[in-house]
């Protein structure tokens, strides 16, 4: 059963289902249904959500980007509908705590696993197509993407390896530091390296995420130390020695 009051759902995300149904069999996990008997789940509800998120976040785009070719906005778009970018999106509206799961995923931390989120996001996202129409959807969808700017080339992993790979001929290199927490709520520590060089670390929910964190960190510290042209790792891994060039070049 749901951690929540379904009711602070729709307060939440600012949508009143008419037809209630639509919503429960949207928050409805397979394993649910087969563990209480149930004829409905949310992998429909998925497959139609999934069309609709695609349509609006393309339309978006196209609107806000108006001079960017098709390879661009094909690319922004396949950031924002990724898995790992909808399970943010489900979180932000706390989704998982409304989620109806079997007893089975509940104690294997099935309220916070990303893929199964991602879906539910999805899955809601039809039932609001279906009990409210495109519109409503729509702005649902909208309000999100409007809140989350920085879903917008999020992809920093992507942007991080084109950039080293096209220096240094070889790509980064990501590896787990150490995880806590439980097995349902961990948290990742992941570092990204280059030549055996540390760029930077992050923090996630998942690998991916984490990957992410530390990917966007990398690019930070090469931003800052404008180094885009000319990266050197060797520099980027130790501080000390960026700052004693940083002088040299004053003088």
């Amino acid at each position: 059963m749901p951690n929540q009051d379904i009711a602070d759902l729709q307060r939440g995300i600012r949508v009143k289902f008419k037809n209630q149904k639509f919503l429960e069999e949207a928050l409805t996990h397979k394993s649910h249904a087969m563990e209480h008997g149930k004829k409905f789940f949310n992998e429909r509800l998925e497959f139609l959500g999934d069309s609709i998120l695609s349509t609006v976040v393309a339309h978006y785009l196209f609107k806000r980007y108006p001079t960017e070719d098709e390879g661009y906005l094909s690319k922004l778009k396949s950031q924002l509908v990724a898995g790992y970018a909808l399970a943010i999106w489900a979180r932000d509206i706390d989704l998982g705590n409304y989620l109806f799961l079997s007893v089975g995923e509940e104690a294997t931390g099935g309220r916070q696993r990303e893929s199964l989120l991602a879906n539910a996001f999805e899955a809601l996202v039809g039932a609001i197509f279906l009990d409210a129409g495109f519109t409503t959807a729509q702005r649902f969808i909208i309000r999100l993407l409007s809140k989350k700017k920085h879903f917008i080339e999020s992809d920093h992993k992507s942007k991080l390896q084109e950039l080293i790979q096209k220096r240094y001929k070889t790509p980064p290199h990501y590896t787990v530091v150490h995880e806590t927490g439980p097995d349902h709520a961990k948290i990742f520590l992941m570092e990204v390296r280059v030549r055996h060089r540390l760029l930077g670390q992050g923090e996630g929910h998942s690998k991916k995420e984490a990957e992410q964190a530390a990917a966007a960190k990398a690019l930070e510290k090469i931003r800052e130390h404008r180094l885009t042209k000319k990266i050197d790792p060797g520099r980027l891994a130790d501080q000390k020695t960026i700052s004693v060039n940083k002088k040299r070049e004053k003088k």
